[in-house]
């Protein structure tokens, strides 16, 4: 049996706090830590390896001739079913649709790493994606950004990919970021455009759906995203025999 479940409940493992709220998986499953630890410790593009260590907060940790890195969890796919703005949209998509695409995020095929250092007082990764309003948390627009980063172009997120340039460099270019990270379903067969779901207006808008059908459209593209994902983790741990 694969050391690897892509359908495991990493929130419901997480469980609540003492005031019955859900506690964050990122940082209260420790099978999601395991799971990060398992699929990313493994030799990058240079064929130099990238062990993980799981440290005590929740956190993994590599230090080598590579540098030193503190990464953590991300959930990387954005919902929207919390935004009192996007109520109006979420209280007309069916409820058994919407719980099982909150249910599919929450999936290891939605999960990413990022460093989770901060540098000089800015803001991470995780936390740059979440309040930029041009990206607004959505993983697609983030992996868009990447793609500009490894070519110099600007982006929204341009700036804070710079501040953790190291943490690019180990993966040498696109194609290497997105191979090591099994990413390659957000990407066209070439690596040279991102599958990125309506509404999007290349960053001159906040990109969240205004609709109920664009809502629909975002939720059954970054859906199928995911499951895929899923799928190539899973030949990906089969084929390792992890």
């Amino acid at each position: 049996m694969s050391a690897i479940d892509v359908d495991f409940d990493f929130q419901k493992e997480a469980g609540l706090d003492r005031a019955g709220v859900q506690r964050d998986s990122d940082k209260y499953s420790p099978t999601l830590q395991e799971y990060h630890r398992i699929l990313w410790s493994k030799p990058l593009p240079s064929g130099k390896m990238f062990e993980l260590t799981k440290i005590s907060d929740n956190r993994l940790y590599h230090r080598s001739e590579l540098g030193e890195f503190y990464l953590s969890s991300d959930r990387a796919i954005a919902t929207f079913s919390s935004w009192v703005k996007m109520k109006h949209v979420i209280d007309q998509i069916p409820a058994k649709e919407l719980e099982d695409f909150i249910r599919l995020t929450d999936t290891i095929g939605g999960i990413v790493i990022w460093p989770s250092n901060k540098i000089n007082g800015f803001q991470t990764i995780n936390g740059a994606r979440g309040f930029n309003r041009q990206i607004v948390d959505r993983l697609d627009l983030t992996i868009e950004c990447i793609r500009r980063f490894y070519l110099g172009e600007a982006s929204p997120l341009y700036e804070t990919f710079v501040r953790y340039s190291d943490f690019f460099q180990l993966f040498d270019d696109f194609k290497g970021y997105i191979d090591f990270f099994l990413l390659q379903d957000y990407v066209t067969e070439d690596y040279t455009s991102v599958k990125i779901a309506e509404p999007f207006d290349d960053f001159r808008s906040t990109p969240i759906p205004k609709t109920v059908d664009e809502y629909l459209s975002y939720m059954n593209m970054t859906s199928e995203l995911i499951k895929l994902r899923n799928q190539r983790t899973d030949n990906y741990v089969t084929a390792r025999r992890i």
